[in-house]
């Protein structure tokens, strides 16, 4: 079995090279000198070196909310999302990996109960959507989704707008999102909808795991994939945003070692990294698992 390779974090690779990532700027702090730009542009490079097959613009932060948030004008906003992807595209230059844009919650990853009435996500993913597809992407990565209603929305919206779609969400223990949903039931339903993948991120391995194995159970001739979380968190910091580097939880070769048991096991087409992964740790686990279906894979 082939497998894609996600790229790894960003934001904490941004925050070990110096950067701040606190409110309201987030890692759209990246995109506001050239200098900036060139130390992101950096940590794609070096996922791209490391052999990703799909690297993820910074546009995490660049929904309309969050960019509001910072007093940007109309064109401000706009100009966020495109100067995002346009560093991912300069990274790649002429090589074959895809440019995928991340489209997060519009409030909190980790807080369900924040999210907001459905029709402002429509709005608000929708216009994210629209400047996504402007400005070319790939692919959309939809992540860290919290509950099955965001998740839906956003997918709606990109694919109105045009675009293909993956959609990852966040766990908790014993199979289920923050919100108390089955992630079963999210990801049939987001598989439903015309997601071209189905994956789980931001999740510690433990937990991972188990959410593995419900996403194979629950899309048995479906793409899934997962990216999991590499930070060392004690149970009152989980759920929260540090702005400080954390320890990773596995060193390069043992989170080569997680990765090849999962493969094994679950057999996932799509694999990568989240928050406290390195280039180091894509590198071995992609040397580990060896070839990759590469860029253009219809996952």
């Amino acid at each position: 079995m082939t497998t894609t390779w996600l790229d790894g974090a960003t934001a904490t690779e941004l925050r070990r090279g110096g950067l701040p990532l606190n409110a309201p700027w987030w890692t759209t702090r990246a995109l506001t000198t050239e200098p900036r730009r060139e130390a992101l542009r950096a940590v794609h490079e070096g996922y791209l070196a490391a052999g990703a097959d799909v690297i993820t613009a910074a546009t995490f932060r660049c929904n309309l909310r969050a960019l509001r948030r910072i007093g940007l004008d109309e064109a401000g906003l706009a100009w966020m999302v495109h100067a995002a992807v346009g560093v991912a595209r300069a990274a790649r230059g002429t090589g074959n990996a895809l440019v995928a844009a991340s489209m997060a919650p519009v409030e909190d990853c980790y807080r369900p109960d924040l999210v907001p009435p459905d029709d402002e996500l429509a709005a608000e993913h929708r216009w994210l959507a629209t400047e996504l597809m402007r400005v070319g992407v790939d692919l959309v990565l939809i992540e860290t989704m919290n509950t099955e209603r965001e998740a839906r929305i956003a997918l709606e919206q990109v694919r109105a707008a045009g675009g293909r779609a993956w959609v990852s969400f966040v766990c908790a223990s014993g199979g289920r999102l923050p919100s108390g949903e089955r992630l079963a039931d999210a990801a049939s339903a987001v598989a439903r909808d015309g997601a071209e993948a189905v994956l789980v991120n931001c999740t510690v391995p433990a937990d991972a795991e188990k959410a593995l194995a419900e996403l194979r159970e629950a899309c048995p001739g479906g793409v899934i994939g997962c990216y999991p979380n590499n930070e060392v968190r004690d149970a009152g910091h989980r759920w929260t945003h540090v702005d400080e580097v954390m320890p990773a939880a596995l060193t390069p070769d043992a989170y080569a070692d997680l990765l090849a048991g999962w493969h094994d096991a679950y057999a996932p087409d799509i694999l990568g990294g989240c928050c406290g992964t390195t280039a180091a740790h894509l590198a071995a686990a992609r040397a580990r698992l060896g070839g990759t279906s590469g860029a253009g894979t219809e996952a």
